[in-house]
């Protein structure tokens, strides 16, 4: 229905809402006079006042500002940075709560963007909880801004403003954020500190090395691996060991596959999947960032049944003559149709897809199925506490009949 111009939200406007369900994204579900209102700080069921922070022709965003009746899943923010900071999401949700809500998501982007109903398939999906169970001080890799008063912070929730901060309840312990907050730092900084598994801290000022090691050591199922401070790694402590553990329980390996991990960064998967293949296998890496190249180029230098291959995966796919199994792990964005029609050419027995949006995944779970694939497991994992963000990993094999 068109929204007469009385009728439409004015951003500054302050209303009373009932808080619907949880969306995709960090925000909650509202409406007033039919238009749809994508709300942050809330929780299902909640009576609130809102502020109207953006409008479009379609939807507005706003932030509760007061809350009339409170759900039970509430809780007093541990962080007094909480809806302010972009950083975190969920802060004001109990850690249980967090991952019941996670999941409606996962099963919501599913039925709403890939047509497919995962109760009606017999999956349970349940956000896994992993250490720390309380939620904080589980980030080893942390990107901080820098304001105009030379102190580091984050960016507002939609917005180019840094919010300043002494400390940071997510961020591991080892990170030492309050003595970094202290240090005065060039406005058109970019500060990028990372901490490894073998308590190694590297500090980065705008692309260059400042303090610490310029190579980390990180270890992950027996495997060490080193590797530069600004290539990616899973942000969360236990990630790695528990994506790899995931990855290789769906797998189905035989010792002379031939593999492709697609999206490979510097090689967690690759380190893991060497072990289980014989001279007659092979490992081909596609990636496209040249430090995470470089990286694994140096740490599979003496294995000779690891091809890595630089550049964009759609691009360097059709190079690749057989896959028996494929494992990938895309960025936000996740692969995309033409990506995933690559894959299923190979008619691979079992693909593994690592993925970190669940819109995404959904979106390519669809073109999956549609290529005649069937979704044999997905699993989610709550690898980014107190924000919205979830890891999933699902496993597909060719449909029968």
């Amino acid at each position: 229905m068109e929204l007469n111009a009385q009728e439409r939200l004015k951003v500054g406007e302050v209303i009373e809402v009932e808080i619907g369900p949880v969306a995709h994204g960090g925000h909650f579900v509202a409406r007033h006079n039919n238009q749809v209102i994508f709300v942050r700080h809330g929780i299902t069921g909640e009576k609130v006042k809102i502020k109207v922070t953006a409008v479009n022709s379609k939807i507005a965003h706003a932030d509760v500002v007061e809350v009339l009746a409170a759900s039970v899943s509430r809780v007093n923010p541990p962080c007094r940075y909480a809806g302010r900071c972009g950083g975190c999401d969920f802060q004001h949700i109990e850690i249980n709560k967090q991952r019941q809500l996670k999941s409606e998501v996962v099963k919501e982007q599913f039925l709403r963007i890939g047509k497919i109903d995962l109760a009606q398939l017999g999956f349970e999906l349940s956000v896994e909880e992993v250490e720390p169970v309380n939620g904080l001080h589980w980030r080893t890799r942390m990107d901080f801004a820098v304001s105009p008063g030379g102190k580091i912070g984050f960016f507002g929730a939609r917005s180019n403003e840094v919010v300043e901060i002494d400390d940071c309840l997510i961020a591991d312990e080892r990170i030492n954020v309050s003595e970094l907050a202290k240090r005065g730092w060039k406005s058109d900084a970019r500060v990028e500190v990372a901490v490894s598994s073998t308590n190694e801290l590297s500090v980065v000022r705008s692309g260059r090395s400042i303090s610490g090691p310029t190579q980390l050591v990180e270890q992950v199922a027996g495997n060490s691996l080193k590797i530069s401070p600004i290539a990616f790694w899973q942000s969360h402590r236990i990630a790695p060991i528990t994506l790899v553990k995931a990855v290789l329980s769906q797998l189905e390996i035989k010792k002379s596959d031939h593999i492709c991990d697609l999206y490979s960064g510097v090689g967690l998967f690759a380190a893991a999947l060497i072990n289980e293949i014989s001279e007659q296998g092979l490992i081909t890496m596609i990636e496209s960032d040249k430090t995470a190249v470089s990286d694994a180029r140096r740490i599979f230098a003496n294995r000779k049944n690891i091809k890595i291959l630089q550049g964009l995966v759609a691009q360097q796919l059709p190079i690749v003559k057989r896959a028996d199994l494929i494992l990938l792990d895309p960025p936000r964005t996740g692969a995309g149709e033409i990506v995933i029609k690559q894959i299923t050419k190979f008619r691979p027995r079992k693909i593994i897809y690592v993925a970190c949006d669940p819109a995404s995944l959904a979106r390519d779970a669809k073109t999956l199925l549609d290529s005649g694939y069937k979704l044999d497991h997905i699993s989610a994992y709550d690898l980014f506490p107190m924000t919205q963000h979830i890891e999933c990993v699902a496993g597909f094999s060719p449909a029968k009949g």
